[in-house]
C-alpha cells in the first residue's frame, strides 16, 4: 500500500474534489483493517471511494482515502442458494459479466453500470420496478471493517441491526469489503420504448406501473413529449438490437448528437426549447429482447449534475405537473430530460423507499451549466411532498429534515453512535445529513 502524497481526486461529474493526505489500495479485509487502525492512531479520518458517480460530497475526505480496486474477487457462487459473494470494489458492469458467465443475474438494476458495488449500494442506487427497486435490497450479507478495525459480518440473522442500517449506510458505519447478493437464473427482458404525450403518461400512470415489470419515462422540458420505457420478462427468443441500430440510437443520438445539443444549449440558452422539441422527436419507437442487464443499462457519456427525489407514489402526478409549470413559467432553460421511475416500499433504514411505495423524479443539468436556481425550485416542490433525496445526488437537506421523513432515522444515528463514536468515517456531508 502506497503512502506517496496523492494528487487531488475528482468525481465523474467534476463538481467534487478531495485532497486526501494518503491513499491506500488494500487487497484484503485485513489490509483495510490495518489502514483504519493506522489512521486512528494518527487521528485521521477514513473514507472509501468507488467510481466517483455520486454528485454529493458523500465520499470526500482530507484524511485517508481507501480505493477498493484490489477488492474485486468473486469469493463464492452458490447457484442452488441463489447467492454470490463478491469484493466491494468490483464494478457493476464486470459483475454483470461474471454473473452471466454462471447463468445468473441480478433481479433489478439502475440505468448505468459503471459504479462500484459498495458505492452504488451504500448510496441507495435503484432501478425501476413494481416489485423491486433498490440494488441494496438484493444484498443478503455484508462484510465490513468497523472504526476500531474489527472485521465483522452481518445479515438478517447475524448482527441484524447493523444489516438494517448498513445496506444503505452512506459509508458512515464502516468500510464495506464484501457483499453477498441474492441472484437468480439469467432471464430475458422485452423492451418496448415509444413516444407519448405527458398527459397520456400521467393519465395512465397507475395502469402503466401495474401492468409492467419495469416502467419509467423521460419527459423533455419545454415540450409535452415523453419517451416511455416498458421492460417485461419474456421466455424469448432473444431479439437484440442490431449493431447498426444500437450505434445509431445509443451512441450517435443519445450520446454524440445529444452531447452536441447540450454544448450548443450551454453556449446559446435561448435555443434550448427548440433543441428540446427536436430531441424529443429524434428517438423513434423500438422493441427488442435481450439479456436483462443489457436492457436495464445504457451508456451515458454526456456528463451532467443531478438531483433526484423519492416521493410517495400517489404524489407523482401532482408533483410532476408542478415541475412542468415551473419550467413553463420560469426563466431556466433545461436541456436534459426529467426521469421518472418507481419502486416498492422496503425495510432498509435509509433507503429512499423505506416504508412506502415511491416514485422518483430526477432532474439534470449539463455539466458546467448553472443549475442552482432550477434545482432549488424543484427541491421546494419535492420537499412539499415529503420527498427524500437520493444520498448520492445533489440536495440541500439536513438532519433535522431527515428526522421527519425517515421513520428509522433515529435508529440509524443510535447505531452510528455505537459503531463509530469518534466519527472515524465522518466528513462534512455526514455532519450535515446525520448531524453531530
Amino acid at each position: 500500500m502506497s503512502s506517496t502524497p496523492p494528487p487531488p481526486w475528482k468525481n465523474w461529474a467534476g463538481n467534487q474534489t478531495a485532497h486526501p493526505r494518503r491513499v491506500v489500495t488494500p487487497r484484503s479485509p485485513e489490509e483495510v483493517s490495518a489502514a483504519v487502525r493506522r489512521a486512528a492512531s494518527e487521528g485521521m479520518r477514513v473514507k472509501a471511494v468507488g467510481a466517483g458517480h455520486s454528485f454529493t460530497s458523500v465520499a470526500l475526505t482530507d484524511g485517508v482515502q481507501i480505493r477498493p480496486e484490489g477488492l474485486t474477487e468473486i469469493r463464492s457462487v452458490d447457484a442452488e442458494a441463489g447467492t454470490v459473494t463478491v469484493g466491494s470494489g468490483m464494478r457493476l458492469e464486470r459483475f454483470n459479466d461474471v454473473l452471466a458467465g454462471h447463468g445468473l443475474a441480478l433481479t433489478n438494476m439502475g440505468d448505468i453500470a459503471v459504479q462500484s458495488l459498495a458505492g452504488a449500494t451504500g448510496t441507495g442506487t435503484h432501478g425501476t420496478g413494481r416489485a423491486s427497486g433498490a440494488l441494496s435490497g438484493q444484498i443478503r450479507g455484508l462484510e465490513m471493517v468497523l472504526a476500531d478495525g474489527e472485521i465483522v459480518t452481518c445479515s438478517a440473522t447475524e448482527n441484524a441491526e447493523l444489516f438494517a442500517g448498513a445496506r444503505v449506510g452512506l459509508g458512515a458505519l464502516g468500510i464495506v469489503t464484501a457483499l453477498t447478493f441474492a441472484v437468480e437464473p439469467a432471464f430475458l427482458l422485452e423492451a418496448r420504448e415509444e413516444p407519448m404525450t405527458l398527459d397520456t403518461v400521467l393519465g395512465g400512470f397507475d395502469e402503466l406501473c401495474a401492468d409492467n415489470d419495469h416502467f419509467e419515462f423521460y419527459w423533455f422540458p419545454h415540450t409535452d413529449s415523453c419517451n416511455v420505457k416498458r421492460n417485461n420478462r419474456t421466455e424469448g427468443p432473444a431479439k437484440p438490437l442490431s449493431k447498426a441500430r444500437f450505434l445509431l440510437d445509443d451512441e450517435i443520438l443519445s450520446n454524440g448528437v445529444f452531447g452536441l445539443a447540450c454544448r450548443l444549449g450551454k453556449a446559446a440558452p435561448k435555443a434550448i426549447p427548440t433543441i428540446a422539441k427536436l430531441s424529443s422527436k429524434a428517438l423513434s419507437a423500438r422493441t427488442y429482447t435481450d439479456a436483462s442487464y443489457k436492457v436495464f443499462t445504457s451508456p451515458r457519456r454526456v456528463r451532467f449534475v443531478e438531483m433526484e427525489y423519492a416521493i410517495p407514489r400517489e404524489a407523482l402526478t401532482s408533483a410532476l405537473r408542478e415541475v412542468h409549470k415551473l419550467v413553463a413559467d420560469g426563466d431556466d432553460k433545461v436541456s436534459f430530460p426529467v426521469e421518472v421511475r418507481i419502486a416498492p416500499g422496503d425495510d432498509m433504514w435509509l433507503s429512499t423507499a423505506s416504508g412506502r411505495d415511491s416514485a422518483y423524479i430526477a432532474v439534470h443539468m449539463y455539466r458546467g451549466t448553472a443549475h442552482e436556481r432550477y434545482f432549488t425550485a424543484v427541491e421546494r416542490i419535492m420537499t412539499a411532498h415529503q420527498g427524500r433525496p437520493h444520498w448520492g445526488k445533489l440536495h440541500t437537506r439536513d438532519a433535522e429534515y431527515f428526522a421527519d421523513v425517515y421513520p428509522h432515522f433515529a435508529d440509524f444515528r443510535t447505531l452510528r453512535d455505537r459503531v463509530d463514536p469518534e466519527r472515524r468515517f465522518g466528513n462534512a456531508y455526514l455532519r450535515r445529513v446525520l448531524g453531530e
